[in-house]
């Protein structure tokens, strides 16, 4: 029994909804996966927020119709087809799907769509070449938790050189202080040494 019009525009408005909370599209020949295989790859797919759809590609034409964004897909709507909509770690859908082929042998990559640009096969590898998102966030982690510790260290080492640099002027003005006395005195010796001299010659 085929699918009545209502049923279509229900698939059609269900693709456009994903399709818009999503950032790439991949696009698999999936003939001749058996429906526990097709489950295990959704199950793969899930972690990363990618949602995997079997529909035809007619509804898929019509679901990007007008749509910049993913029109490109039109090129890669042939034979039997899987969409994979990812939302937004594509790494990690990237490398799940290549896992999921890598076991069953069973599927081939035609391409994907980012951004209204058509990807090959190679542009799909590169993407899936780049760190997931979790590994982003642990690097940024790491990076920002880096560079609190330094800066915990260098207000940890002020103390200590305001400390030694106050030390350093207390003793330079100690020691011209005693510079300054001993002068003093000098110059009330060599007086009163000049005042003797004189009651001597007056004698």
């Amino acid at each position: 029994m085929g699918r009545t019009l209502e049923n279509k525009q229900e698939i059609v408005a269900d693709l456009k909804e994903t399709l818009s909370e999503s950032t790439l599209a991949l696009v698999i020949e999936y003939q001749g996966l058996t429906v526990s295989e097709i489950t295990d790859l959704r199950r793969r797919l899930r972690p990363s927020g990618t949602v995997c759809k079997v529909t035809k590609n007619t509804l898929m034409g019509i679901a990007i119709k007008d749509d910049e964004k993913w029109e490109p897909l039109s090129e890669l709507l042939k034979g039997s087809s899987a969409f994979l909509l990812v939302k937004d770690d594509f790494s990690s859908a990237i490398k799940a799907y290549q896992d999921f082929q890598k076991a069953t042998k069973k599927t081939e990559l035609r391409g994907g769509v980012m951004e209204g640009r058509l990807l090959k096969e190679p542009d799909v590898k590169a993407l899936g070449d780049l760190p997931s998102k979790e590994q982003l966030i642990a690097q940024i982690a790491g990076a920002i938790n880096a560079l609190a510790t330094k800066i915990a260290v260098g207000i940890n080492e002020v103390p200590g050189s305001l400390a030694r640099a106050l030390q350093a002027v207390s003793d330079q003005e100690q020691s011209g202080g005693s510079t300054e006395t001993a002068a003093q005195d000098s110059s009330t010796e060599a007086a009163t040494e000049a005042d003797s001299s004189t009651e001597t010659a007056a004698e």
